[in-house]
């Protein structure tokens, strides 16, 4: 009996573990598959990481951006509740990218309203120019005055000439003097004729007295002024009426301005304006309008407006950059709207910004806008926004990239199709996860052979503008820019695709912007993008006349890194100039 109940308790015992062995594993195994689940929903919407400055890069896992080297951020989860042309960015995106946004209508306090800036050089003042010419025929035995730049003052000895005409009119007044009373019509038409050489009545009177005869005769100063130009040499044999000398009073020069097309209905002769320059810093001067050019400069697309200064304390040399501002007549600010030329797009047909709907959300949206006048760092919008709306000012070109990204409208994308962006299509620095190496890649693109050329023309001026941006000058970068400028607006577009198009476009805009300005540090910001585009389309041309090196510095642009073009392999270095001159490297090259 003892032996069955003992037996009894053991198969018991053996069923309760077997029970908990099936059993027990089955729910915890039950368990373990609910938690993964689980685990993987919470992994799941958290798995995605993309970079600020370049949005197109997705990743499933945290890390740095294979492009710029900066900390990848969480990707944005959900758009719900977004407007067909409306983008979403998270706060740390925002503050990554340095966007910055303006209420309209607060852009303009502490300025002159209505003001107009505007940009030009002195000159000299034709209506004071004279020229000294040789007033008969000879050979330039010795010029006094042989350099530019040096004063010259009436009656001062110019030069010597010896003139076998001017040596038989004095032996014909010698002969004459002597006929003076038999025949005085004689003797006063020889006189005339040394007179109407320039001979002065004691040159005559002397020869008439001494009777001697001069072989290398005097030639004298008939004005006062500066030699603007030398056009003879000793040596030369003259004609008659040939210049020597291009001589110009200074006591007044012309200050001329390039104004714009749009701004032609501002001005009118007699306005008041203010001219200032930076040699005199401190200083401001009064002048009127005098002169506006009556023909359009087809390839500026400019204008000439022209006022007089009084320089008898000799401040304006010819040449020197200057700036005028002057009170436009057309609406006053109070019935316009203006904003910063930084928050406006180009797109060659279109003006564009983004607004913040909602200042407590950051959504964006795209909005079309009509511009006016441009004063000096900001435009007057036509229609498009009302006063109060906030705009984005600073790091527009980001926000449209990600509203390109995300299938949005957007500068390039007037339909909303989703396209690519510049990094991402044509300007992603590459390299593999061990070395680096840095390349890059271009899109390719399709370019007319005129275009080509053109285009390889208005890159000469623009290797000059990037020795003015070494050089840190940046009333220089300005001056060149302009000339830049003004051969990019003569490309002929015909035959170019949306996104060829878009890159000239943008590459004008920041033209446009770094000739308007003298703050050498928002010029090589602007320089940033102009390069991105000028760089693109560069790195598509098929025959180029010289090599091309297409370099980058890591440290550009907030460490984010910046590139351009170089005909020379040794790096020096646009964005910093002296202070970092070979800081870059050689990416790639073009020969």
């Amino acid at each position: 009996m003892k032996k069955n109940i003992l037996y009894l308790s053991i198969a018991v015992i053996i069923g309760l573990i077997g029970g908990y062995l099936i059993f027990g594993n089955s729910s915890d195994s039950s368990n373990q598959k609910i938690t993964e689940v689980h685990d993987h929903s919470e992994d799941s919407t958290n798995e995605m990481w993309t970079c600020s400055m370049h949005p197109q890069i997705m990743q499933q896992e945290p890390g740095d951006c294979p492009i710029c080297g900066m900390e990848l951020i969480p990707a944005e989860a959900s758009s719900e509740g977004l407007l067909a042309n409306q983008i979403q960015m998270t706060e740390n995106a925002m503050a990554l990218a340095n966007i910055e946004t303006t209420i309209v209508g607060n852009l303009m306090e502490g300025n002159d309203d209505g003001v107009i800036s505007l940009s030009g050089k002195i000159a000299t003042n034709e209506e004071n120019n004279a020229i000294q010419a040789s007033y008969f025929d000879g050979r330039l035995e010795k010029l006094n005055v042989s350099f530019e730049g040096q004063v010259v003052k009436r009656g001062q000895l110019l030069a010597t000439i010896y003139s076998p005409n001017l040596v038989a009119a004095q032996q014909e007044l010698i002969t004459a003097t002597s006929l003076k009373q038999s025949q005085p019509a004689l003797y006063k038409a020889v006189r005339n004729k040394l007179k109407l050489w320039k001979l002065s009545a004691s040159q005559i009177d002397n020869i008439e007295s001494t009777g001697e005869v001069r072989e290398n005769f005097p030639l004298y100063a008939t004005v006062s002024g500066t030699v603007a130009m030398v056009m003879a040499a000793e040596g030369d044999y003259l004609k008659q009426g040939q210049p020597i000398l291009k001589v110009s009073n200074l006591n007044s020069v012309w200050a001329e301005f390039d104004a714009y097309e749009n701004q032609i209905s501002q001005f009118k002769k007699g306005q008041k304006i203010k001219v200032a320059t930076s040699a005199y810093p401190k200083k401001e001067f009064d002048a009127v309008i005098s002169f506006i050019d009556p023909v359009l400069n087809s390839s500026t697309r400019t204008v000439t407006v022209r006022s007089t200064l009084k320089n008898n304390e000799n401040l304006f040399k010819p040449g020197m950059f200057v700036s005028g501002k002057i009170k436009g007549t057309a609406q006053s600010a109070e019935e316009s709207l203006n904003i910063p030329a930084s928050a406006v797009l180009w797109t060659g047909e279109r003006s564009l910004v983004y607004v913040k709907p909602n200042p407590n959300r950051p959504v964006f949206e795209m909005r079309e806008v009509t511009v006016g006048l441009r004063n000096g760092d900001n435009f007057t919008v036509v229609s498009g926004l009302e006063n109060g709306e906030e705009i984005v000012t600073n790091g527009t070109f980001t926000v449209d990239a990600a509203a390109q990204l995300q299938g949005k409208k957007s500068m390039m994308n007037k339909s909303g199709e989703k396209t690519m962006t510049g990094h991402e299509g044509h300007l992603g620095m590459q390299g593999d996860s061990e070395n680096k190496s840095d390349a890059i890649s271009t899109m390719k693109m399709k370019l007319p052979m005129a275009f080509q050329t053109a285009f390889q023309a208005a890159l000469k001026p623009y290797f000059k503008m990037g020795d003015a941006f070494v050089a840190s000058d940046a009333s220089q970068v300005s001056a060149l820019a302009k000339t830049v400028l003004a051969k990019m607006k003569a490309i002929e577009v015909g035959g170019l695709g949306k996104m060829e198009k878009s890159h000239l476009s943008k590459s004008i805009a920041m033209l446009d912007a770094i000739s308007s300005s003298s703050d050498l540090e928002k010029q090589r910001a602007q320089l940033v993008v102009l390069n991105e585009n000028t760089v693109a389309l560069a790195m598509n041309i098929k025959s180029p006349t010289e090599t091309l090196y297409v370099q980058k510095c890591p440290m550009a642009n907030g460490n984010k890194g910046a590139i351009w073009l170089s005909t020379e392999k040794e790096i020096k270095n646009p964005y910093y100039g002296d202070d970092m001159l070979t800081c870059g490297s050689v990416i790639d090259s073009l020969k």
